[in-house]
C-alpha cells in the first residue's frame, strides 16, 4: 500500500494519477486534509484518508497499513518542517517500511532560502531511523508559465534571474517520476536530483512566447527588491513574493540548474520542452 500526502494538491492528484497505470487502485492511499475535495479519486476506487500535519492522530490513522509513503512537501512556507516532522514520526509510529519524500533540488548545497525547511526535513528523515529516498525536485516549468496571460498584457516577463540557466521541467514530469520510484524495490538510501533536460533563461522563456503567440514579449531583469515589489503589487503575500524573488536571485547562481539527466533517465524519455508547456498555458 503507497500513501500520497497532499493528494488535493496538483502534484500529488499527479502522483495518483501515475500509480494507477499500474497499481491497483485499492493499494493507494489519497491523504488529504478535505476528503470531499477527492471525491473524483475516490470514485476510481483509491482510498481516501483525513490527514492532517497539524492533527497527528489523523496521520496515524491515514498511514495504517501502509508499507510506503509518498510525504509531499507542505505548501505552508515557515510550517513546513513542523509539520513533515510530525508525518514522519506518524510514520515510523504505523510501521511504514519507506518514505519518499519531495526536497528541492541540491538541497544540501543550494543558496536559495525555500531549501532550509527541506534541510530540516530531511534531517528529521536521517534521525528517524524509517528507510527514506530522497526526492530533490527542480523548478516547475509551470512557474513561469502560469502567469503568462499577465505577461502578454503587459508585454513583459519580471524577474531578477538575470542570464541564470534554469533547467525545469513539467510538473507531470516529477509526478510520474516519484510514482516510478515508489514502486520500484531498493530504494532506501537513494537521492535524486531532477531537473528538465534543457536549461533556459527567462529571456528565452519570453523569446518563446514571443513566438508562439505573435505578440511581442520582453524579459525585464529587477533587483531582487525591485522583483519583490512587484510581485506584493500584484496580490502575492510577502512570504510567497519573498520566496519567489529569493529563487530568481538563486537562478542566477545556478541554483535552479543540473545537467546530470537523472529526471529523464528515470522517466525513460526526455523531459516535456518548454516549448510543449508554454504551447499548454497558451491554449489554457
Amino acid at each position: 500500500m503507497i500513501v500520497v500526502t497532499g493528494a488535493t494538491g496538483q502534484l500529488g492528484r499527479l502522483v495518483i494519477q501515475a500509480l494507477l497505470k499500474t497499481q491497483p487502485a485499492s493499494e493507494i492511499v489519497a491523504a488529504v486534509r478535505s476528503p470531499e475535495k477527492v471525491a473524483d479519486l475516490a470514485a476510481l476506487g483509491v482510498q481516501v484518508r483525513r490527514a492532517d500535519y497539524n492533527e497527528p492522530a489523523t496521520l496515524d490513522a491515514a498511514f495504517e497499513g501502509a508499507d510506503k509513503l509518498l510525504l509531499i512537501s507542505s505548501s505552508e512556507i515557515g510550517w513546513r518542517a513542523v509539520q513533515h516532522r510530525a508525518a514522519i514520526e506518524a510514520a515510523k509510529r504505523s510501521g511504514v517500511e519507506l518514505i519518499g519524500y519531495t526536497s528541492v533540488l541540491h538541497a544540501d548545497t543550494t543558496p536559495l532560502g525555500l531549501a532550509a525547511e527541506h534541510r530540516e526535513t530531511e534531517a528529521a528523515l536521517r534521525a528517524s531511523a524509517v528507510p527514506f529516498v530522497l526526492l530533490r525536485n527542480g523548478w516547475y516549468t509551470e512557474n513561469y508559465t502560469h502567469s503568462l496571460a499577465s505577461a502578454l498584457e503587459h508585454g513583459a516577463i519580471l524577474g531578477c534571474a538575470g542570464n541564470g540557466r534554469i533547467a525545469s521541467a513539467a510538473r507531470a514530469d516529477y509526478a510520474e517520476a516519484a510514482a516510478i520510484v515508489m514502486t520500484r524495490d531498493a530504494q532506501a538510501g537513494c537521492v535524486y536530483e531532477l531537473a528538465g533536460d534543457t536549461a533556459y533563461t527567462l529571456a528565452d522563456l519570453a523569446a518563446e512566447v514571443t513566438r508562439q503567440s505573435g505578440k511581442k514579449v520582453e524579459y525585464r531583469n529587477l533587483s531582487e527588491p525591485e522583483y519583490k515589489e512587484a510581485l506584493i503589487e500584484v496580490g502575492l503575500p510577502e512570504a510567497v513574493a519573498e520566496l519567489l524573488s529569493d529563487s530568481d536571485t538563486g537562478a542566477s547562481k545556478r541554483a535552479l540548474f543540473d545537467d546530470g539527466h537523472q529526471l529523464s533517465t528515470l522517466l525513460g524519455r526526455p523531459t516535456t520542452p518548454l516549448a510543449a508547456v508554454v504551447a499548454a498555458a497558451l491554449a489554457a
